[in-house]
């Protein structure tokens, strides 16, 4: 069997939840350039565009789980504002170095707030939101441990959940590894980036997290640069 047959399971830097300092902003700020370039952003907003579309509302709240330095949370928010859609945004990451780093990243805007939490924890649940969206964030789990978050997260939202993440191909793998070869300087990236595409999905796989995660309504859809876009509710 390939190395692509099955989701691997080596953790990557990234999962140290006490990684910090400049290695770290480094990495951030090269995976924000990433992003925007492979067109990843767009991924998300369509996905909230989406759910406005189907459930409107005065006002939505979003959560954004493992929002890293916040990136997401600033597309999302001047998405939001040139679209006139009121919203407000909660920025959820288990490391408070990057809690810290996405507070001052994003202090001027007001209908944006954090909070340091562990998602597995029952206290998580204490905040119901409209939506909430993950980037980049599922791949870091196991089947086991998505079926368990995911079921929280059908449970903490009241429209539903936006996933934007990877697809697991020899091609998307073969292209970061080239790309974060030659222009990367960070160490984490060079390791994390190809690896998160191994640690990532094909459809089949989606479609059985989440059925076993007790959701009835789901839109999986392939997009450029090998992301699938999720909607379930």
């Amino acid at each position: 069997m390939g190395r692509f047959t099955h989701r691997s399971t080596q953790k990557e830097i990234m999962d140290d939840l006490e990684v910090g300092g400049e290695e770290l902003n480094q990495t951030l700020k090269e995976l924000r350039t990433i992003n925007k370039l492979l067109g990843g952003n767009h991924v998300t907003t369509s996905g909230i565009q989406a759910f406005c579309k189907k459930f409107p509302k005065e006002e939505y709240s979003i959560a954004d789980i493992g929002c890293g330095g916040g990136d997401m949370l600033k597309v999302m928010a001047d998405w939001a504002n040139k679209k006139k859609i009121p919203c407000k945004f909660l920025g959820v990451d288990a490391n408070p170095n990057i809690i810290t780093l996405a507070q001052n990243n994003l202090s001027a805007y007001k209908n944006i707030e954090f909070d340091q939490a562990n998602v597995f924890s029952e206290s998580f649940l204490l905040q119901p939101v409209d939506i909430i969206t993950c980037t980049l964030f599922t791949h870091h789990f196991t089947d086991q441990e998505l079926i368990q978050l995911i079921s929280t997260f059908k449970n903490k939202s009241n429209l539903g959940v936006v996933i934007n993440d990877l697809h697991r191909h020899p091609l998307a793998y073969h292209s970061i590894k080239l790309l974060t070869r030659f222009f990367s300087q960070s160490a984490m990236v060079k390791n994390d980036g190809p690896l998160s595409v191994l640690r990532s999905f094909k459809k089949n796989e989606w479609h059985e997290i989440l059925s076993k995660a007790g959701f009835d309504h789901v839109e999986i859809s392939w997009n450029w640069a090998f992301r699938w876009k999720i909607l379930a509710y």
